[in-house]
């Protein structure tokens, strides 16, 4: 995933610009980045690698000699970035975040033109050089943006300093967010406006929220406000995976707050479970994004929450952070501490976001068994999880078959499975989505396992179905 920030002030920038993008570092775990434009006419920049230290350590030594008023900066998953420029369009820095599918094409298409491009580790393309060579191949920085959007596959929200300003862009279907804030003097004149990820990354630094771009809505933010250049289109696939596992709780996205979301989330978990069948003692989330689903669904069910496990924070990094598979499985088991007292002799009910590969909630189910539980009754917060996702790369599975609800499909059906006989294993109302779950609660060494439904956890987020991204539950685009 990753996260951008940005603002545009009559001040300096810097200590905005470095704790906004601070307030991100949920969401990426490999690189961040800030660039300042400075009064010497040039952009100042830092890009480090936080792969195994907090972003503020790495640029606490940065921000002192970064200042200006205008600035933009990044968490990244991916390549570094920002990147700056000096083209005909004159001087710009420009960061993304989202995925371009179809990047050998269009770079392709460029490289024909005479546009080379550098590499990135592993031979890929950086696909914020791709973009922002794209945006340099039109008349205007607008027109560039426009031609992004028209033509990558994908999703690719994105800011671009200039001298004058930042450029926001949400990207064509609205995928990820992008949001404005407005930070006031005490006498209420106008100090800053900030481009924002995250709703809540500016609410300590005293904006309050603005406006929030719609679907491939682009604007022009200047320290004195904002100017919309192209209206947000009707059509929206905003991702739900925002809401069940990558948002920060605080945060919203279309208005909907993300703790209350998943809240909702286990309410619908408990209102569908069979609770007299199991007769469980309490429910507890696999933190940190299994929490609030666990509390939701205590509270709809009339069982106690609790905390079987504390999640270690001081030292431990967030366990998808290492490349390696193992070394990632091993973080998130050494991160779990157990509380013998609420897990000896228990029936629990443990909640987590999602089952991708499946590996690592197996180890944790086997902990709690190790550490007394009698049963334990997983209840996902999302659906199986089918298609890797082609829009945001949520997960790092290279293939499809590292998610295990594919791997069992392939296990009953073969390797040549028909879009049709897929579907069924979709379907939680058909015989082969039942034998598709007891297997992976076989597999996974779970008491019981139930789902979420997707019109559950749709209707959880009181948003419009339509406006919701589903594709990796069921390959619908």
């Amino acid at each position: 995933m990753g996260g951008i920030f940005g603002v545009a002030s009559k001040g300096d920038c810097s200590l905005d610009l470095f704790f906004g993008v601070d307030y991100h570092s949920h969401l990426g775990t490999r690189r961040g980045g800030l660039t300042v434009y400075q009064e010497t006419n040039n952009f100042k920049r830092a890009i480090h690698n936080i792969q195994n230290s907090p972003f503020r350590t790495k640029f606490e030594n940065d921000i002192s000699e970064m200042k200006g008023h205008i600035g933009i900066g990044c968490i990244s998953d991916y390549e570094p970035q920002p990147l700056l420029a000096r083209s005909h369009l004159g001087r710009f820095a420009l960061t993304t975040v989202g995925i371009v599918t179809n990047k050998e094409e269009l770079a392709k298409e460029l490289m024909d033109k005479g546009i080379s491009f550098l590499e990135m580790s592993g031979g890929e393309i950086n696909q914020t050089e791709l973009i922002l060579a794209m945006i340099n191949s039109q008349p205007s920085i607008v027109q560039g943006i426009q031609y992004v959007q028209s033509r990558i596959q994908g999703s690719i929200t994105m800011l671009v300093a200039t001298p004058e300003g930042i450029f926001g862009a949400r990207d064509k279907l609205g995928r990820t967010p992008l949001q404005i804030g407005k930070k006031l003097n005490e006498d209420g004149s106008v100090q800053a406006f900030c481009l924002s990820f995250e709703s809540f990354a500016y609410m300590n630094l005293g904006y309050k929220h603005e406006h929030e771009l719609g679907p491939a809505e682009i604007v022009f933010v200047t320290d004195s406000g904002y100017e919309v250049l192209q209206k947000p289109s009707n059509e929206m696939k905003i991702c739900t995976f925002l809401w069940i596992y990558y948002g920060y709780p605080t945060a919203c996205y279309e208005g909907v707050n993300v703790e209350a979301m998943r809240y909702n989330c286990g309410k619908y978990l408990a209102k569908r479970d069979k609770l007299a069948e199991i007769h469980p003692d309490c429910a507890a989330g696999v933190p940190d994004s299994g929490t609030a689903h666990a509390v939701g669904y205590a509270n709809e069910a009339g069982i106690p929450f609790t905390r079987p496990f504390i999640k270690y924070t001081p030292t431990w990094p967030r366990s998808f952070m290492p490349v390696n598979q193992e070394q990632r499985n091993l973080i998130a088991h050494m991160k779990l501490i157990p509380v013998p007292q609420l897990i000896k002799d228990k029936s629990i009910i443990l909640i987590d976001d999602s089952i991708v590969r499946g590996t690592q909630l197996r180890e944790t189910t086997d902990f709690l068994y190790e550490s007394g539980a009698r049963e334990v009754h997983v209840r996902p917060a999302c659906p199986p999880i089918m298609f890797g996702c082609k829009y945001l790369n949520f997960s790092r599975s290279k293939s499809e078959m590292d998610l295990i609800a594919r791997r069992v499909v392939k296990q009953f059906e073969g390797d040549n499975v028909s879009e049709e006989t897929l579907a069924k294993y979709c379907d939680p109302d058909t015989p082969e989505y039942e034998k598709m779950q007891e297997e992976i609660r076989r597999q996974l060494h779970f008491t019981t396992l139930r789902f979420h439904r997707l019109d559950d956890m749709l209707d959880s987020t009181g948003l419009d179905h339509c406006k919701l991204c589903t594709y990796c539950w069921n390959g619908k685009e």
